[in-house]
Formats: structure tokens, C-alpha cells, sequence
């Protein structure tokens, strides 16, 4: 990879609207772009020689599907497709060994687009309060025990909506707040945003403003205002986390409906993109009684299609679909360009934060390591880390990597 060092990171800051996250332990990593879903790790130990090769130190066979693991309590659980039923496991953190499983039947047809994706779920679980929470490729929702893997409830969406998925199938990872598990449920131009109670399954609230698009929500704290801040199918929306209710909304749609990416808050910022829209800041604002937004910044130079950018200091960093695949910087206060680098570094990248150290994950297996310094970012080390396509996005846990590829599941080690 060459990335130009030509940027200045600024110092990190504290966000003034507060991404709203599940507790974590620093060895955690529990949900859909870990811990506070914004890519960002605690308690990574970098070595202090990077090595030649990453050990592998297990390895299992899972399944197909893009879900990402997810560890908790010294436990990696995985939710993947195995012939004609989903399956949902967990392994040891540790050695790999399978502690427990649970499948259940799902008939699948993938849309002709998208068959080299198969049919495997594409949405990572969350786990809160010893609980897993999955969500399948139709949209069958299920929580699970952790400890013993005991199904606690689960949801199908058959009688409710004419579809139960999107055109490409169910993309977008539930989050839990306050007690509710949150899901956008449903089809194209059938579904809705629901807000489930996390113990017994009970709906709470719903808001059936758009169908799902297969981008994955977060929540912050907006002046005393909590948020569920997504892509829909057709739209941005801000709903009232409290109860359903729509508070605002920025239509949007992307070439073959395809809204992905996850939003960024920086400050009272929030940061969007979708293939061939560019990356753009919005503010919302609260005036004479109602919510709306303002456009901050527009950079049209990149523009984000599967992959979700992450923050470093006052940095945007992603990768743009333009050029084939383009690593980039952008000041995130401003939307100017810092810089970009080569292209045709893959369709998709997976970006992790830990500290100064960086992780780029490609969809073709290669797992780049950088430093992010007062002058940019600069290259350490270039691993292959597995033997088919990595889209599901990686899990980093101490000194632990976990890639899951086509079909399997292995924890790498830095050292």
C-alpha cells in the first residue's frame, strides 16, 4: 500500500455528541464495529517488533456468510450458514473449542446481483447482559443465552411485511439500548424500525416511515435528546430513541438501492456517504420547537460504497469506491481532503482503530497495519491472513485478531 504522508493529525478530542454504547470489557468485543461501534479498540497491545507473519493459533471451519464474530466473556460467537439452516456458535476465545451451537432451517434465494456474496447472514449479532441477538439473512431475529446457547426468543416478520428482506438480504446489525433491542425489520418498501424489549422479545415501539436499507445504526445524545441515527432505504433518519417517533429525516438513495454506511459522529457533527454521493457533514439543529439539520461540509473527491470510515483524532479515514479502491483522510471538522493514495486496493476495507496503530482489512484477505502520526499515516507491516474473501469485518481483542473468510473462522496473534 502507499498512502502519501502529507496530512496533520490533529489532537484527539472528546465528542461533544456522545455516541451511546453498550458496556464493554477492554477485552470485549460485542457488536457490529466493536465495542463503541465506531471501529475503535481499547486495551490493544502493539508489539514492539511487528512479525514477519501473524501466528494463527486456531482455526474452525463455520460456515458461509459476511457476519462478523463477536467476543464476550472470554467467548467468540459466530452466526453463519451451513447448508440450508443458519447456525449460531460459540467458541472459546482462547483455543477455538466449540462450546456450544444452535441451527435452525432458512430457505434462501439470492438475487441474481449478488450470488457471489452467498446466502449466509451478512448481520453481526450484539450481546448485552449475557444475551446474543442475531439476525439472519431472511430477517429471523433471535436472542440467545450466552452461557449455555439457549434460545430465549425469536422473531419472524412473514405475516407483518410482504418481504422480511431487502433486495440483497439482511445487512444491517441490531444495537441494544436502554433495555431495547433495536432492529430495522422488514423488505423493500415493507418494514419498519422496531425497538423490541431485550429480556422477553415484547415490541416497545415501531416507526414504519421506510424500509430497511443494510446500513447499521448508532445512537447519540443530541442535547439531552437520545437518537437512532441510520440509513433507511430511501432516507437518513433521526428517530427518538425514547419512542419511535421520527424527529427528522434527509432523503436519500444510491444507485440500486444500496444505502450501507454506517454513520460517523464527530463532535455536533454527523458524517454520511453512499456510492457516488460523496462524504458530507450534516449538524442537527433544534429550532422553534422542531428537529432538522444543516450541511456543514461536502467533499465530492470520495465516496464511500460498502465500506464505514472511522475516526482518528479530528481525521476521517476510509476508503472510497473511486479509483478502483482509494485509502483516504479527510479533516473531519471541515470535509477538506488530507490526503489519498493509490487506488485499486480492493472493493471493500474494514478499518480498526487502536491508539496510533491502524488496521485495513481488504476483501481480499489482506490485513495492512499502519502508524497514524502528527504527519500522516505510515505502512508497517502487509499480511495475508486468509485463503478466500474477508468481508465480514475483523474483531481485534488485545494482542487478537479474528478474521472470519469465506468459510472459517481463525484467531491470529500479533505476537
Amino acid at each position: 500500500m502507499s498512502l502519501r504522508t502529507v496530512c496533520k493529525t490533529a489532537s484527539f478530542c472528546s465528542l461533544f455528541v456522545t455516541v451511546i454504547c453498550q458496556a464493554a470489557l477492554a477485552q470485549d468485543w460485542p457488536q457490529w464495529r466493536g465495542p463503541a461501534r465506531d471501529g475503535a479498540v481499547t486495551g490493544f497491545r502493539a508489539p514492539k517488533a511487528w512479525p514477519e507473519q501473524l501466528k494463527a493459533k486456531w482455526k474452525v471451519t463455520v460456515g458461509e456468510g459476511h457476519s462478523s464474530p463477536v467476543v464476550a466473556g472470554g467467548r467468540v460467537f459466530q452466526h453463519s450458514r451451513q447448508g440450508d439452516k443458519e447456525v449460531v456458535s460459540a467458541f472459546d476465545l482462547n483455543t477455538g473449542k466449540l462450546l456450544w451451537t444452535d441451527s435452525y432451517p432458512v430457505a434462501y434465494t439470492m438475487n441474481p446481483a449478488a450470488t457471489g456474496h452467498g446466502k449466509g447472514p451478512k448481520s453481526t449479532p450484539v450481546i448485552s447482559n449475557g444475551k446474543l441477538y442475531t439476525l439472519g439473512i431472511t430477517g429471523v431475529l433471535s436472542c440467545y443465552d450466552t452461557a449455555a446457547g439457549k434460545l430465549r426468543w425469536r422473531k419472524e416478520f412473514g405475516t407483518q411485511f410482504k418481504t422480511t428482506s431487502p433486495y440483497f438480504g439482511t445487512a444491517m446489525s441490531p444495537i441494544v439500548d436502554k433495555g431495547l433491542l433495536i432492529a430495522h425489520v422488514g423488505g423493500h418498501d415493507s418494514g419498519a424500525l422496531m425497538a423490541f424489549d431485550a429480556e422477553s422479545g415484547a415490541v416497545k415501539w415501531q416507526w414504519n416511515g421506510d424500509g430497511p436499507g443494510y446500513a447499521s445504526p448508532i445512537i447519540v445524545d443530541i442535547k439531552g435528546t437520545r437518537q437512532i441515527i441510520t440509513q433507511s432505504q430511501q432516507n437518513i433518519v433521526g428517530i427518538w430513541a425514547d419512542n419511535g417517533g421520527l424527529l427528522w429525516k434527509i432523503p436519500f438513495d444510491t444507485a440500486y438501492v444500496q444505502n450501507i454506511v454506517t454513520p460517523v459522529a464527530y463532535k455536533d457533527l454527523l458524517i454520511f456517504s453512499g456510492i457516488d454521493k460523496g462524504v458530507f457533514a450534516v449538524r442537527p439543529v433544534y429550532r422553534n420547537g422542531q428537529w432538522g439539520t444543516e450541511q456543514v461540509w461536502k467533499n465530492d473527491e470520495v465516496s464511500l460504497y460498502m465500506s464505514s470510515p472511522i475516526l482518528g483524532g479530528n481525521q476521517l479515514l476510509g476508503m472510497s469506491h473511486k479509483k478502483k479502491g482509494q485509502f483516504f483522510s479527510l479533516d473531519a471538522a471541515t470535509g477538506k481532503t488530507l490526503w489519498a493514495g493509490d487506488g485499486r486496493q480492493g472493493e471493500n476495507a474494514a478499518l480498526v482503530i487502536a491508539g496510533d496503530v491502524m488496521f485495513w482489512l481488504t476483501n481480499d484477505a489482506q490485513l495492512i497495519v499502519s502508524r497514524l502520526t502528527s504527519k500522516g499515516v505510515e505502512p508497517i507491516r502487509r499480511y495475508k491472513v486468509a485463503d478466500s474473501a474477508t468481508w465480514a469485518h475483523p474483531a481485534v481483542v488485545g494482542n487478537r485478531v479474528l478474521i472470519k473468510d469465506a468459510t472459517t473462522l481463525a484467531m491470529l496473534v500479533t505476537e
